[in-house]
């Protein structure tokens, strides 16, 4: 069962690439006392993520801030160092590249699903969603292939 509206974003561990290699953080220290708009992708370096729902957010960034956004957030069942070198061949410094390794906060969540029919296990589904002070405002989960719902563009009309 999936997280919605009105929801609290369940408490887990990510890791971010710091200076000296990967670093846990909290989804307490991601989304208290802020509003966050958090997008998830299937994979880093994945065609669609890679062509399609990170350069929205990337090629956004800056206006979705000014609509009152503290950060802007994506994340892949992937680890630190494949999304640190995404985020850096993608420009994204004002995204914040959170890693879920093993799907914990995906599972979380409820919004994984089934990739192993092309070699990649347990992923997250795609999606989108805005998060202020740890409750789910918005959810924009994508039904099938494509970036639809959780593009950029679609989360920044519902801001």
């Amino acid at each position: 069962m999936s997280v919605n509206k009105g929801d609290k974003i369940p408490a887990a561990t990510l890791k971010v690439m710091g200076k000296d290699g990967p670093e846990s953080i909290s989804t307490d220290a991601v989304f208290a006392g802020k509003k966050v708009v958090l997008f998830a992708v299937p994979g880093a370096f994945t065609p669609g993520c890679t062509v399609t729902h990170l350069p929205g957010y990337v090629v956004n960034a800056d206006k979705i801030k000014a609509k009152g956004v503290d950060t802007i957030a994506c994340v892949a069942v992937n680890d630190a160092f494949v999304m640190d070198a995404w985020g850096k061949s993608q420009n994204a410094d004002e995204i914040l590249m959170l890693a879920d390794g093993n799907a914990e906060f995906s599972k979380a969540l409820g919004l994984t699903m089934d990739a192993s029919g092309f070699g990649m296990g347990t992923r997250s589904r795609r999606y989108a969603m805005i998060v202020n002070d740890g409750v789910i405002e918005h959810l924009a989960v994508e039904d099938g292939a494509g970036v639809n719902v959780s593009a950029a563009e679609k989360i920044m009309e519902q801001l």
